[in-house]
């Protein structure tokens, strides 16, 4: 039986991952103008470090139902949770050019979110199997 928590792994997922198909559609002039959304990169971040939190989150219930598909959500939440916490803190932090993913831009996002999103809508299935 689904509870809550699957929900809202299943809803969140909807939403990261309509946050990169839209404006994906609108770049590739498929859909209306309106999809492409102008958010700046520091939010990109914060929204791509915090869905790869709840993408680890999620993981952990996979992983206790022995369920394979929790390990690779695990790395995926681990990888993209470091990715937007260096983007937003790596300037600070003085760490070199290249871990600053300065080269990420709001394509990247785009497909960054659409993974997210897909990984966050198995996981409402892969957390009760």
């Amino acid at each position: 039986m689904f509870e809550l928590k699957d929900w809202l792994s299943m809803f969140a997922g909807i939403i990261i991952a309509a946050l990169g198909v839209l404006p994906l559609l609108a770049s590739l002039k498929i859909g209306p103008s309106w999809f492409a959304f102008s958010i700046s990169i520091t939010v990109l971040a914060f929204i791509v470090a915090g869905a790869g939190f709840y993408l680890l989150i999620d993981a952990f219930s996979e992983i206790a139902n022995s369920n394979s598909v929790g390990w690779m959500t695990a790395l995926l939440g681990i990888l993209f949770m470091a990715v937007g916490i260096l983007r937003l803190f790596a300037a600070k932090m003085g760490l070199p050019e290249f871990m600053q993913f300065a080269w990420l831009n709001p394509m990247i996002y785009s497909i960054i979110f659409i993974i997210e999103g897909l990984f966050l809508m198995i996981a409402c299935f892969a957390m009760e199997i």
